[in-house]
């Protein structure tokens, strides 16, 4: 430490004036990064890979700390950057560290709060960080809910074989949170995953449900990713499908394709946007316009020290009856009464009902109010029907905003949902992410019009399932006939309906 000195380093919540939790970034004149005690400037940023506390984002480390650290910083000019999610406004401070100067007080502010308004927010699917530094950067992202994900991984022992590991399972907590702290929950549960039928998050489910994956080299295929959706079922648990970019080398999509087309999945993740044709934005697109009414759920997928807590999350509305609990966050899921969003904040309502709400219109339109904002600058919020834009406004001012409020015509019965794009970049591993906020749909309903299922969609989807079932036919490692019937049976009964939309 020689040349350095010890510094005290506390940041307040403007609000209340006591130590809040954040990330800090403090840097020296020369810009080297300086970490808080316990903390490195250097550290992994893989999968599994030591994670809590750190996190390099943009190729820059950062700390997570509890509202207060010990510092060893050399006098001169000092730079301190501190974020706290979406709904703080980020602080840029240089200090000029006096010789002997002992203590740092900073402080930073809300400049919107949307859970006055009972938005909660939440990450869907987190993985390998240990419970107490999920809670720890829950607090410093702002994160209502924290769904810590046990997945059955590989880990290299001592004499450099693979091994398998499940990082998390012995603090599955279910239906419960695993640790909490007023306005944040830890909630531990699984991702159930096939190498190659895809992988389902078991979220608020009553227990484990066993195997956690199978199939793959050596294994077998005597279960279905359907059984892991009952299971979680009985006792009120959300199924989400996870991972919606999954592809094999025989198909692409997956059992929660079928799945979701039987009524077994109740959500579809998001974890990335970039604008692009490997999104699967138009994926989820696709299934509404099939006529089937799943909500969006937004996750991180958090696997390492190179993705921040909360990069892409979901707001659920609960009704404000007091603190709520994760249950109630899960119903809402449920319901569709959620945005999700990697900055930009959302509102959007349809004849005054919000995202997941069924509207009956009997007048040929519906009134639309939506409004986005944001203190990182945004290019535009939209209207979509149907995946198609109807309504535009542009964002201006500081933070960003933007407001529509319009009468959208409507001649047969619809999907409507509110959108927000911008050119600023995310940083998050593998690659950046554009700005981006996505609300779930309100359906419109027109008596005698129902909405017409798109019939492309339908055949490309039969397609895809085709080649599943010829997977399941003749790859499937299935030990006996009957196993392999039951296999098969739900990918044929999904084809079937999907032939009978495009009727």
């Amino acid at each position: 430490m020689s040349g350095l000195q010890q510094v005290h380093l506390r940041v307040n919540d403007a609000a209340t004036g006591q130590p809040t939790p954040v990330r800090i970034r403090v840097t020296d004149a020369d810009g080297k990064y300086h970490a808080p005690f316990g903390r490195l400037t250097q550290f992994a940023s893989g999968p599994n890979q030591d994670v809590g506390g750190n996190v390099l984002l943009g190729g820059k480390p950062w700390a997570y700390i509890d509202g207060a650290c010990e510092i060893a910083l050399p006098p001169g000019p000092i730079h301190v950057s501190i974020a706290k999610g979406p709904e703080y406004l980020p602080v840029e401070s240089d200090v000029q560290l006096v010789a002997g100067k002992l203590s740092l007080r900073l402080q930073i502010g809300r400049w919107t709060d949307w859970r006055r308004e009972g938005w909660q927010s939440g990450d869907t699917r987190v993985h390998y960080i240990g419970p107490h530094g999920a809670l720890l950067e829950a607090q410093a992202e702002d994160v209502a809910f924290v769904h810590l994900l046990a997945r059955q991984t590989e880990t290299t022992d001592s004499f450099g074989q693979a091994q398998p590991a499940i990082p998390n399972l012995l603090a599955f907590s279910g239906q419960a949170p695993c640790l909490q702290a007023p306005g944040h929950a830890v909630i531990v549960n699984t991702e159930n995953w096939h190498p190659h039928l895809g992988s389902v998050g078991l979220l608020h489910c009553h227990r484990v449900v066993h195997p956690l994956t199978f199939g793959g080299p050596g294994g077998i295929d005597a279960w279905t990713l359907a059984d892991w959706c009952g299971q979680c079922h009985r006792k009120r648990g959300l199924v989400m499908w996870t991972r919606t970019l999954h592809e094999s080398e025989d198909f692409d999509h997956g059992e929660p394709l079928v799945d979701l087309l039987l009524g077994e999945v109740d959500a579809f993740e998001l974890d990335h946007f970039e604008d692009s044709p490997f999104d699967a934005l138009p994926l989820w697109y696709d299934l509404l316009n099939l006529g089937l009414r799943v909500p969006l759920a937004g996750a991180s997928g958090k696997d390492g020290n190179g993705i921040a807590l909360g990069t892409m999350r979901t707001y659920v509305h609960v009704p404000q009856t007091g603190a709520p609990t994760s249950g109630e966050w899960i119903e809402g899921l449920r319901a569709g009464r959620s945005f999700i969003s990697n900055g930009p904040l959302l509102s959007f309502r349809v004849n005054d009902e919000l995202p997941g709400a069924v509207v009956a219109c009997g007048s040929g339109k519906v009134r639309v109010r939506a409004r986005a904002c944001s203190v990182v600058p945004f290019d535009a919020l939209e209207v979509v029907a149907n995946g198609a834009a109807v309504a535009a406004a542009a964002a201006a001012g500081s933070p960003a905003s933007a407001d529509i409020d319009v009468d959208v015509p409507v001649t047969a019965s619809s999907w409507l949902a509110a959108r927000c794009t911008g050119q600023a970049l995310v940083f998050h591993r593998p690659a950046n992410q554009r700005l981006f906020a996505h609300t779930s749909p309100v359906y419109v309903d027109v008596a005698g019009t129902p909405l017409r299922p798109d019939a492309e969609v339908a055949r490309r989807f039969a397609r895809e399932i085709d080649r599943m079932i010829a997977w399941c036919q003749t790859k499937a490692r299935c030990p006996t006939p009957p196993l392999r019937e039951r296999l098969t049976a739900g990918f044929i009964k999904a084809r079937d309906r999907l032939r009978a939309l495009c009727q």
